[in-house]
């Protein structure tokens, strides 16, 4: 599968979309990148006069690029039934360093297990200088959404 197609696939549009790109993907292990536009409607109100992402956000990134976007790769080649998304189960995420409007981050993902429709990863995320914002371990559920 091409990262164009697994782009294509992502169950997500603007305003909630976090991916921008992927820089690499197997079975094991994704990279991909997003930039956080100044213009995101969080931003007006986390901190005022200091803005920042918001932690729930930051994770969401790391889903999206280091779940979703690699179990996309992972299921590929099978036939499930309906639309396929995703249902995150778990986080043990942890915040180092703040993260602002234009900055881009880069998400390192390594898959610790897939079985049973569950993906669990250790996730990390650096910032363009390659220091560590946020890191930890993730864990979502395929879910399959019947044809309407």
């Amino acid at each position: 599968m091409t990262i164009q197609a697994i782009l294509e696939k992502l169950p997500y549009t603007p305003p909630f979309l976090f991916v921008d790109g992927l820089d690499h993907i197997d079975r094991d292990s994704v990279t991909g990148h997003y930039t956080f536009r100044q213009d995101l409607d969080f931003y007006k109100g986390h901190f005022i006069g200091y803005p920042v992402t918001p932690g729930v956000i930051l994770t969401e990134v790391a889903a999206q690029i280091g779940l979703v976007c690699l179990g996309i790769y992972l299921t590929a080649d099978e036939q499930l039934p309906g639309q396929m998304t995703f249902g995150l189960t778990s986080t043990e995420m942890e915040f180092l360093r703040p993260v602002f409007p234009g900055e881009k981050v880069t998400v390192y993902a390594e898959k610790v297990y897939f079985r049973f429709g569950k993906l669990k990863c250790g996730v990390s995320m650096k910032n363009e200088s390659g220091e560590e914002v946020s890191g930890g371990v993730i864990a979502g559920m395929i879910i399959t959404k019947p044809h309407e």
